[in-house]
């Protein structure tokens, strides 16, 4: 198998591909997800292995960042991977991950992040469980009984791309959020030209829902805000569907502010589905990272990882001040043993007790690195 970047001119072998692997693409959906793989395409980012002229996988790296503790990473989102069913069970898909974890370095993403159709191959080469992609069910009319004041609120469309991007990027700056995606300007003219989806745009605020269940129920799709009174105005906005609509569907955070808001809480319904992080260049991915204010420590780390020697050695971990420094350093008796799934697990937040009882970390006591990671990581996309 020969696996290289598909050419524009290429991209219908993508819906060929993955309509024999996972279903039918109607001319419809295609015409929209088109877009996406050309735009992915003509940037060097859609591979394929070909098998001869066939085509027989794909997978793309999309260009995106990761907040960290409200710092944007550069990373890469492995969307996509398709093998062609006849070609199951020969390994072409562990080969396809494995080229492209050397292209999510080549391209200088020191993380890469991707939603898992299955665990094993993943963590075969290094992937591991970071955080969700959470959905709550919520009561229109509990909604609606939430106290706001009018804010300066307009309908937002591809021309404000750019602007929603940096409304985004400051709410999650400022709220030192861990997880969530910062898309490029092009990728937001997209998603803000979808069909049937509303947008709004506040000077530091976004909401983006749609109608669902035959317009008896809202989907709330993103909501973030930088301010109480901002917050507090877009959830009103879609609680005033209460009259047509029973239940709101929301992606939200574990801990979104919204589940503070409405009068009444007694319980509610929460969907969840995972994601998986993988530190492809390690020290570029702890130098980029946000850390709690407060925290310092000096931890020596061995890492072992097979798939990217260049993060195996002797380590020195470094953080104070909110930076984090790795650098190279000589074996320590005390130091802290990883490979690539606990430290990817470790950059994500997952306590060091947790870790050492998986058999994901081995060593010198290392507590103090769950409070130098500390984060409950969450998305707002699924890609």
């Amino acid at each position: 198998m020969e696996i290289r970047a598909v050419a524009p001119g290429e991209v219908d072998a993508v819906r060929d591909i993955r309509a024999r692997a996972f279903g039918p693409l109607p001319d419809e959906v295609w015409a929209r997800r088109s877009r996406l793989v050309r735009q992915a395409a003509e940037a060097g980012r859609q591979f394929a292995g070909f098998d001869g002229r066939a085509v027989v996988a794909t997978g793309a790296l999309l260009d995106m960042a990761q907040w960290w503790n409200g710092r944007a990473v550069s990373t890469a989102g492995v969307s996509a991977i398709t093998v062609a069913p006849e070609e199951r069970g020969r390994g072409l898909g562990r080969r396809l991950m494995t080229d492209l974890l050397e292209r999510c370095a080549g391209l200088g993403h020191p993380l890469a992040m991707l939603y898992p159709a299955t665990t094993r191959l993943y963590r075969s080469l290094g992937w591991e469980h970071a955080g969700g992609w959470h959905h709550v069910d919520l009561s229109t009319e509990a909604l609606r009984t939430i106290a706001a004041e009018r804010v300066p609120v307009r309908r937002a469309g591809p021309g404000d791309a750019a602007e929603v991007a940096a409304v985004i990027g400051r709410a999650h700056r400022t709220a030192r959020d861990c997880g969530p995606v910062g898309w490029p300007e092009a990728r937001w003219r997209e998603h803000l030209d979808a069909p049937d989806v509303y947008h709004y745009l506040a000077e530091d605020g976004f909401l983006s829902y749609r109608w669902a269940e035959g317009n008896a129920g809202l989907e709330v799709l993103r909501l973030v805000a930088s301010s109480e009174r901002t917050l507090r105005a877009l959830w009103a906005i879609v609680g005033s569907g209460s009259s047509t609509a029973e239940s709101v569907r929301a992606c939200v955070s574990p801990a979104d502010p919204v589940l503070w808001l409405p009068r009444e809480r007694e319980h509610e319904v929460v969907h969840r589905s995972q994601w998986m992080l993988r530190v492809v260049d390690a020290p570029a991915a702890i130098a980029a990272r946000g850390y709690p204010a407060g925290v310092a420590a000096g931890v020596p780390l061995e890492i072992d990882d097979p798939e990217r020697p260049a993060n195996s050695g002797h380590w020195r971990l470094e953080v104070a001040d909110g930076e984090g420094r790795l650098e190279r350093s000589t074996a320590a008796a005390d130091a802290v043993r990883l490979g690539p799934r606990g430290l990817s697990a470790l950059y994500a937040g997952i306590p060091v007790t947790t870790l050492r009882r998986a058999g994901l970390l081995q060593g010198a006591d290392a507590e103090a690195l769950t409070a130098v990671f500390a984060a409950t990581p969450f998305s707002l996309d699924y890609f």
